[in-house]
């Protein structure tokens, strides 16, 4: 009998230990019950992963150093309703999703990121927030040469994208007949097409509208007839209920109170 009381006791002091260390300030389990919401909160700024890469919606100005366009105002917006500044990390298309998930990078990522069924199996993404879709940009003597998806993809045609993205993807899957070149930089691409260096460049409907404002000799002949429809979100780790419904609230308030529209009609 004593010895069924002494076993008694000493797992009594083992559940006590573990629910006394389990209570503690170090705690992993204390300290992932907070959220996401509340450690950028007490850190006091949020991190953003950006390409800087994608005017309007997401351009690292080099005069200025900072991030401009739609999302980028997206991004002040969401750090000031929450209460806390906007740090940026610098991020690329080939590695923005494996970005996303190392925590210590940031905590969200935005800059014309499409929602796509891909990405939603190992990411999580807010509520859309902008229609877009896939088309071209062309020099103005080239417009009534490409109509068609048809029409691009022929032998001789050159088309340029950044690396790593949808852009690459839908020009290999689409495109297998043209001659593909990749180019770093996709805010520099447009420049290229004006410039007679590759025919065509596949881009946003978002995007196509400001190149051809930027260059008098584009034109973006089927921008009224995508070859893709989609919506623009923001990208974030999965398991963060707490951060998504917040995040998903100021892009609805946006919608309801015209805040959204003003940015469409600023930077679109």
């Amino acid at each position: 009998m004593k010895k069924k009381q002494s076993i008694t006791s000493v797992l009594c002091i083992l559940l006590l230990s573990l629910f006394v260390s389990c209570g503690s300030t170090n705690s992993p389990i204390l300290s992932g019950s907070h959220g996401l919401l509340e450690t950028i909160r007490s850190r006091g700024y949020i991190m953003v992963g950006a390409t800087g890469d994608y005017p309007p919606l997401s351009y690292l100005n080099p005069e200025t150093g900072r991030y401009e366009g739609l999302d980028a105002d997206l991004s002040e917006t969401i750090a000031k309703e929450l209460g806390v500044k906007v740090r940026y990390t610098a991020t690329t298309w080939p590695t923005i999703n494996t970005d996303v998930l190392d925590a210590a990078r940031f905590d969200i990522a935005n800059c014309g990121i499409t929602i796509t069924e891909k990405r939603l199996e190992t990411l999580d993404m807010s509520d859309g927030y902008l229609e877009n879709g896939k088309t071209i940009i062309c020099r103005k003597e080239d417009s009534s040469r490409f109509t068609s998806l048809e029409a691009l993809n022929q032998e001789g045609v050159r088309v340029m994208v950044n690396p790593g993205g949808l852009n690459e993807k839908f020009a290999r899957e689409n495109l297998p007949k043209a001659t593909l070149f990749i180019h770093e930089h996709n805010e520099k691409i447009p420049g290229k097409i004006a410039a007679g260096e590759a025919d065509l460049m596949i881009c946003e409907t978002t995007e196509a509208t400001l190149y051809v404002k930027s260059y008098p000799v584009l034109d973006a002949p089927l921008i009224d007839k995508p070859f893709t429809h989609g919506e623009i979100g923001v990208l974030m780790r999965k398991g963060n209920p707490d951060l998504k419904l917040f995040i998903n609230n100021v892009i609805k308030r946006m919608k309801e109170d015209g805040r959204l529209q003003q940015l469409k009609k600023k930077y679109l």
